[in-house]
């Protein structure tokens, strides 16, 4: 049986953000920065080349194409670029699963160094989950983060994920929390 793996909306809002699948022209500089920050990305492979990000949006805008269960968290008053944000299925050719059969979410976010410590990667958070929460089938949601990263910890507890284990990926230990769909329903 063939279910829907990330939430459909296009659009989710919150008190003060917008959570969109569509990356805009103004996206480029705040996306360029998110990515290659050494701040930003410590936890998550290191800053990537800014010619390397620069093609990438470059394809991403001429796509002109969405995933769902992909999102820009943007500023809701100016819609100004804030972070990503990425709400799917965990890639099966990896460790760190919830279920034997795959059907299990992954959230994932990113914020600038200029959002950090104002509540919004738990608001949107909170907005992305509570719209799968009232769409899909109840399943686990996992949460993976690199044990070092303490922040990222103390927010999968403050969601309410917990600790299911740990494993080796990208040459760093990594921890799996997890949640279930259902506890995010209003």
């Amino acid at each position: 049986m063939s279910r829907s793996r990330a939430p459909s909306a296009t659009e989710i809002s919150s008190e003060r953000l917008l959570l969109r699948t569509a990356l805009h022209d103004a996206d480029r500089e705040g996306f360029v920065e998110l990515h290659t920050d050494p701040g930003v990305q410590a936890y998550i492979g290191g800053p990537r080349p800014r010619g390397d990000v620069e093609r990438r949006f470059d394809a991403a805008i001429a796509g002109a194409t969405s995933r769902p269960g992909n999102y820009v968290i943007a500023d809701g008053t100016t819609n100004r670029f804030v972070g990503t944000l990425m709400l799917d299925g965990r890639s099966a050719d990896g460790p760190g699963h919830v279920t034997e059969d795959g059907e299990g979410l992954e959230l994932g976010y990113v914020l600038g160094r200029g959002a950090w410590g104002a509540g919004f990667a738990f608001e949107a958070a909170t907005a992305a989950l509570r719209a799968a929460a009232g769409e899909l089938p109840d399943r686990p949601v996992s949460l993976v983060t690199r044990t070092a990263n303490e922040r990222s910890l103390r927010l999968a507890a403050r969601l309410g994920f917990r600790p299911a284990g740990t494993f080796e990926e990208y040459g760093a230990e990594q921890t799996l929390c997890t949640a279930p769909l259902s506890m995010f329903r209003i």
